[in-house]
């Protein structure tokens, strides 16, 4: 399996988007408000994410940053006008070996967000157009996701980048 290095700050893909540059690089601590923001910007993820404390989210950033089968990636847009640069975009990749299939590897595709100002602009066919690739460079057989029944747009948004509903997911809140 390849990897690369989670710390490196070096942009991983750039396009151009209405009001500036978009740009992927790997997440920091510094970003994890702004991925708490993201996380909890829908109806579904405003009653699930409580940042009145952040020691939990904190020590979960810091076993995804130590672990390179994972990755925490952010999206920065840099405006035309030189107003700043800030988060708009979000998404974990996960590496699983497994014994199926081979014994392949498959990519686990987690927190997907794009800010709305930047929806439509393809930004996220190109976050997962990214790690599908990055997927690929790491030995993996698939790239899997779940993403909540509601999700009705979300649903259609990854069809039209070539995933399947071929199973039917299951959870149970512990």
């Amino acid at each position: 399996m390849v990897t690369s290095n989670p710390r490196d700050r070096t942009s991983l893909l750039t396009l151009d988007v209405a009001g500036g540059t978009f740009r992927l690089r790997h997440a920091e601590r510094a970003d994890l408000p702004d991925i708490l923001r993201l996380l909890a910007d829908d109806q579904l993820g405003s009653s699930r994410e409580d940042t009145s404390d952040l020691a939990p989210y904190e020590k979960a950033f810091a076993a995804i940053a130590a672990d390179p089968a994972h990755l925490l990636l952010v999206g920065e847009l840099e405006t035309a006008d030189a107003s700043g640069t800030r988060l708009v975009a979000t998404f974990q990749l996960s590496f699983l070996p497994g014994l199926s299939r081979r014994g392949s590897w498959r990519a686990q595709l987690e927190a997907v967000r794009v800010g709305s100002e930047l929806r439509g602009q393809s930004v996220g066919a190109a976050m997962v157009e990214w790690a599908i690739d990055e997927s690929r460079l790491r030995g993996c057989s698939l790239l899997q996701l779940t993403t909540d029944k509601s999700r009705t747009a979300a649903h259609r948004f990854y069809e039209r980048l070539g995933l399947a509903a071929s199973h039917e997911g299951m959870k149970l809140i512990l």
